[in-house]
Order: structure tokens, then sequence, then C-alpha cells
């Protein structure tokens, strides 16, 4: 972006490039399959495989983000805000997950799993308050964007159990009705933020939401409980459908942050509500 580009005209933010969208993208659909890992009630190794591939994922987001960075070990400064910072809370919330979900992995144990996905729940939550917290970005402080993340973590860890599961040659039992619930979900707070960010972003931005929330609907929310369904009345079909299913919701949880975060994020511009007048008080 050159000087000129700068003036009342919003324009794109360049500070958060892809690396920054990789840390909501792989982080909260880790945190959503630790949780989706301990309410299935999963045991042994295929508890111990979950609660590690959650971890990685939430790792590699992290680290995604250190690498954009320009000095990495600024890094070092995010923990020392934690009553002022949601980044702070956020890498609190990912070093109390991983100290759970290891102890858990290595354990095998429900409780700790339990935990571990409480701790990934906060992790989630942080995720959201900390894109609503930019201010000047208008598609970002939409309050109902918190409760979008949040719930799009869960239906992407649920996808992402589902698929991993069958794929196993397990069955998905109780996590296909979490899948549905957490896709319906994600639905009604796209539709409430949708409503919410067409009052402030400016139309470029919401351009580009609206193209990745008809995604988020059409391919990720129906396309992917009528699979479910056609799955649940034809068995046979089942093990090609629900993997389908998951990795649907997945996929376009990820496109649609990916798009929010590198693509829709238009600040508001200059606003100088008082201008000076020459010769005058």
């Amino acid at each position: 972006m050159t000087k000129d580009e700068f003036g009342p005209n919003p324009w794109h933010q360049t500070n958060w490039d892809f690396r920054a969208a990789f840390n909501f993208m792989f982080g909260s659909a880790g945190a959503g399959l630790l949780v989706a890992a301990a309410l299935s009630g999963a045991a042994g190794n295929a508890l111990r495989a979950e609660m590690l591939l959650g971890m990685a994922l939430i790792g590699a987001g992290l680290v995604s983000v250190w690498f954009e960075i320009g000095r990495p070990l600024r890094a070092l400064n995010v923990g020392f805000n934690p009553f002022t910072s949601w980044m702070t809370r956020e890498s609190f919330a990912a070093g109390l997950v991983f100290v759970l979900g290891l102890a858990a992995a290595w354990l095998g144990s429900q409780p700790l799993a339990l935990a571990a996905a409480l701790a990934a729940l906060a992790f989630a939550y942080c995720q959201g308050r900390i894109l609503q917290a930019a201010k000047g970005i208008p598609a970002w402080r939409v309050p109902a964007l918190i409760w979008l993340i949040f719930a799009t973590a869960l239906a992407e860890g649920a996808g992402l159990y589902v698929a991993v599961t069958v794929l196993a040659g397990r069955s998905a039992g109780i996590a296909m009705s979490y899948l549905a619930i957490a896709l319906i979900a994600r639905a009604i707070v796209w539709s409430m933020y949708r409503n919410g960010v067409a009052k402030t972003a400016v139309r470029a931005a919401k351009a580009k939401l609206e193209g990745a929330g008809k995604v988020l609907i059409q391919f990720g929310t129906i396309a992917p409980l009528a699979l479910m369904l056609i799955g649940w009345l034809a068995p046979n079909f089942a093990r090609v459908l629900l993997p389908l299913a998951g990795l649907a919701a997945l996929a376009t949880g990820w496109q649609f942050k990916f798009v929010l975060i590198t693509r829709a994020a238009y600040n508001q511009g200059f606003a100088l509500p008082h201008l000076p007048v020459r010769g005058t008080r």
C-alpha cells in the first residue's frame, strides 16, 4: 500500500495475513476436536489419538502466528498482560490445554480429557474476543463475532471428529447428533452476525462475507446435514457420506475464517466530524 492510499476511504489492513488466519483456523478446529473427543466418551488409543491431534492443531496455529511476528522473540511479551490482553489469556488457555491434554493422553483418562475440553472452550472463546477487540475493523468488532468464532470451533471439531472416527472404522455414535447441533448453532449465529455486520462493514467487506457465508450455509450446513441424514437412512453408504459431511463442516469453517481475516478486514477510514475553519475559534 502506498502513502497516497491512506485517507478517508476504508482500506484493507495489512498487519494480519494468512499466518494469522491459520491460528484461528487450526486452533479453533483443534479446540473443537478436544471438546468432541471428550464428549464422545472415547477411551484408550482412540482418545489418545484425538487428544494429540487436537493439541497438534492448536500448536500449529500458534506456531503459524509466531512466524508472522517480525521479531519472534517479542512473542514472549504476550505472557505479561493477563488483565488487559485476550492474546495473553489465549496463551494461558493453550498452556492449560497442553498440560491437561497430555496428561489425558498419557493416562487415557476421560476426566482429564473433560478438563482439557473446558480449557479448549476457554481457548476458543479467547480467539473470538481477540478479533472482536479490534475495534478499527468493522467486520470484526460486531459482538456476535465472538460467538460465531466459538460456534465455528465446535462445528469444525465435531466434523473432524466424525470424519476421523468413521475413517478409522469406528462408530461415530453420539458425535453425529453433536455435529448436527453444532452446525445448526453455527448457522444461527452466522445469521446474527450477518445482521450486525450489515450495519457497520463497508461494501467491499460485506461482499466478501456474503460469498463466504453462502458457502458456509449451503456447503457447510445444509449439505453435511443432508449427507448425515442419508447415511442414517442408508447405513451402507454411511462410511463414505459421514466423512464427507465432517470434512465439509471443517473446510467451510476454515474458508470462512480465512476470508474474514485476509479478505474482509477493511477498516473504517478516517473520520473528521469537526473540520477547522480558518479565521474562527
